[in-house]
């Protein structure tokens, strides 16, 4: 891999403004992602975890520029691309991609697979028709289609089928860097396996960098090299994966690796199960200090009133905690 990272996040912020000024509570200001730094690596996977809203995707969407961020910079190919309007952006897409959770809500179902896999080709190339016709034909091959499915409409595919739709169309560019909202939660498990494995042979074959964002760590565990945790539009904790599922140091990260169902029925009692109390605070009216002191087992005063930074915690770790465990 290259010492250079392919993308860099420094102090990103996304908000939101809900409500309207004629409600009673007026408008209001939702903090969904806050002071995100990230690196990633050429060819690696960086894993995104973490509860539900607790800012994943719309980080995802505001690394492809989907969304504007409020704050920061995102720097791709050591290019800043923070502010870039939509037609600075355009040479930019074509590296840069995304495949999204629900694999039939981002295919248009009026449209053929052909014309859906043809259409980045179309705005982005100066390819001929017969040229596109045989790319969209090798893309579904890659993808482990055949070409009688590029006749066919989204709805008379499986789950698994349209995700494999979804991601030939982002691999259509040769892009470099692939960002996956959870790409498998949708399917069953058998099918996730198979999606899992076949993105592991994309990057092999066509030396892809992926952000690979989801909520099932075991998933996670299997294709990320690093792995970021994210509690309400914070990472807590960064490292690599193996470190973070054997020795991890935020309370958080800890609670959410002793929910992770152990294989060996054997074994089930050796793990001790951290059960959180309290809900997921409201990223409209985030806590002081430390954003998980509510529900920390160990938050003490310092918790509430100061905000922990990232810090070093041991080689290529970082975490976000005042009093981290298994220091």
């Amino acid at each position: 891999m290259s010492e250079v990272p392919l993308l860099a996040l420094d102090k990103v912020s996304k908000r939101f403004t809900v409500g309207s000024r004629f409600s009673a509570r007026g408008l209001l200001t939702v903090h969904a992602v806050d002071q995100v730094s990230l690196t990633v690596m050429t060819g690696e996977t960086v894993g995104l975890v973490g509860e539900s809203g607790c800012g994943k995707s719309t980080l995802g969407r505001s690394i492809v520029r989907l969304y504007d961020i409020s704050e920061g910079s995102i720097h791709f190919h050591g290019r800043d691309i923070s502010h870039l309007s939509k037609p600075g952006m355009r040479p930019i897409r074509r590296e840069l991609q995304m495949v999204f959770q629900d694999p039939y809500a981002s295919l248009n179902p009026r449209r053929r697979v052909r014309d859906l896999i043809a259409e980045p080709l179309r705005v982005h190339t100066k390819l001929s028709n017969s040229q596109i016709t045989a790319r969209v034909i090798e893309l579904l091959e890659l993808v482990g289609l055949n070409a009688e499915h590029a006749t066919r409409y989204p709805h008379e595919f499986s789950g698994g089928q349209r995700q494999r739709i979804g991601i030939a169309r982002a691999i259509a560019l040769e892009p470099k860097l692939i960002v996956l909202d959870e790409p498998v939660s949708a399917l069953d498990v058998s099918v996730q396996a198979q999606i899992v494995n076949l993105l592991a042979d994309l990057q092999e074959r066509l030396s892809l960098t992926y952000v690979f964002i989801a909520h099932d760590l075991s998933v996670v565990r299997q294709v990320s090299s690093r792995i970021a945790v994210m509690y309400l539009g914070s990472i807590v904790e960064l490292g690599k994966a193996g470190d973070i599922f054997e020795r991890p140091a935020h309370p958080y990260t800890e609670a959410l690796i002793s929910a992770v169902p152990v294989p060996d029925v054997n074994s089930q009692g050796s793990r001790d199960r951290i059960v959180l109390t309290g809900d997921v605070p409201t990223p409209v009216n985030p806590p002081s200090g430390c954003r998980f002191h509510p529900r920390c087992p160990i938050a003490q005063d310092i918790c509430k009133r100061e905000r922990p930074l990232l810090k070093p915690h041991g080689e290529g770790r970082t975490v976000a905690c005042h009093f981290p465990v298994n220091a």
